[in-house]
């Protein structure tokens, strides 16, 4: 008799196990660094609690965002769906930025302190400019047109 070595050949193969591990971890990570679009509450600044968005769906321009008194000095507010960030800097100066955080895609959640921080890589913008206070964000949050006319702020 003659002795053949034994290999089983009904599962798959040790490179394509590793290989779809591989990609299955790629998309892991991926999935991590995108923004999620589930989370349709708005994020109350440095007041420290939580409030949701005062407008329903989607605001066009034109449409009323928001008061100001919603939006507390040295803070602001997160509109979700429109994909908006509020900021009163100081008294009386409204400001608005893309709330698409500028190094992966997530949005931004919170401002506190004066700085607009977005969850996921942990980037860190000025509420005063959208600057860049600490990475790995490398660019500004983009400024968002809003009008201020007496206690209604909208998008332009």
């Amino acid at each position: 008799m003659t002795s053949a070595s034994f290999q089983s050949t009904s599962g798959p193969a040790r490179r394509t196990v590793v290989a779809a591990a591989g990609v299955a971890g790629l998309a892991v990570a991926l999935t991590a660094c995108g923004g999620s679009d589930d989370d349709s509450s708005g994020s109350a600044g440095s007041t420290g609690g939580s409030e949701s968005a005062s407008t329903g769906g989607g605001a066009a321009a034109g449409a009323a965002l928001t008061t100001t008194a919603d939006i507390p000095e040295g803070g602001g507010k997160v509109f979700d769906d429109q994909k908006v960030v509020v900021v009163q800097p100081t008294a009386g100066e409204f400001k608005a930025y893309s709330a698409v955080c500028t190094h992966s895609g997530c949005a931004v959640k919170s401002i506190a302190d004066g700085v607009i921080n977005c969850p996921c890589h942990n980037s860190n913008f000025s509420v005063t400019d959208g600057s860049v206070k600490s990475g790995p964000a490398t660019k500004p949050l983009p400024e968002v047109q809003i009008t201020v006319s007496g206690d209604s702020i909208t998008l332009a």
